[in-house]
């Protein structure tokens, strides 16, 4: 039978001090200095007193620019869309240049289908197979900053105020754009006049009857 390292119940037997020498703990002793040597304690991390609620992703800021949205190749100055959204909705307007933001400017114009100078997203408008010639329109002074909202228009509207007529909203506008868009409309109309039956086009809403395809249309 193999001999154990205990006599008895908490009775050792070997003594604390053959243990000692037989471990070879008084070498590791001798080597550093007298003393055991002690493990470094990392260095306490100072705990933040706020906990938020729910887990916050880092922001990691990007230093990649944007790439400009791209024009769909069917939609070029001058070309009639559809618009499919919005106040508008059905209505035939005239597409007069791409805004640095990738919207695009368009007007009715205004004279002929009540569409004003606006900006629209082309994911929501239908370009069309009909152009008209806008070399003669001047469209160099619209961009993003001129449809810019004044601060006192973006203040809290009262109960009354949120639901004024359109015609109410037209008269707020100031009088520079009044003035640019009857510019507008007198160039447009020139070159929609000299196109026949494109003024009474631009005029008619666009709607859909039972029994028509849209994917099977041509515009």
């Amino acid at each position: 039978m193999a001999p154990t390292s205990k006599m008895a119940l908490g009775i050792k037997r070997a003594s604390r001090s053959h243990s000692y020498h037989r471990r070879g703990l008084w070498a590791i002793k001798a080597k550093h200095g007298g003393a055991f040597p002690k493990a470094e304690k990392p260095a306490a991390v100072a705990e933040p007193k706020f906990y938020p609620a729910d887990d916050v992703k880092p922001r990691n800021p990007s230093t990649r620019k944007p790439n400009p949205t791209k024009l769909r190749s069917t939609i070029t100055p001058g070309t009639v869309l559809i618009l499919l959204a919005g106040r508008y909705m059905g209505k035939r307007v005239v597409f007069l240049k791409q805004l640095k933001s990738g919207l695009l400017l368009i007007t009715g114009p205004f004279k002929i289908n009540g569409v004003p100078i606006r900006r629209v997203n082309q994911t929501y408008v239908i370009a069309t197979s009909t152009k008209v010639d806008i070399s003669g329109v001047k469209v160099e002074k619209f961009d993003d900053k001129y449809f810019a909202r004044d601060k006192k228009a973006r203040a809290k509207k009262t109960e009354g105020e949120l639901f004024e007529t359109e015609k109410e909203t037209t008269k707020n506008l100031p009088d520079f754009k009044k003035d640019d868009q009857k510019t507008i409309d007198a160039e447009l109309i020139k070159a929609i006049e000299a196109v026949p039956d494109l003024k009474n086009y631009l005029g008619a809403r666009f709607s859909l009857r039972d029994g028509d395809k849209p994917h099977e249309m041509t515009f």
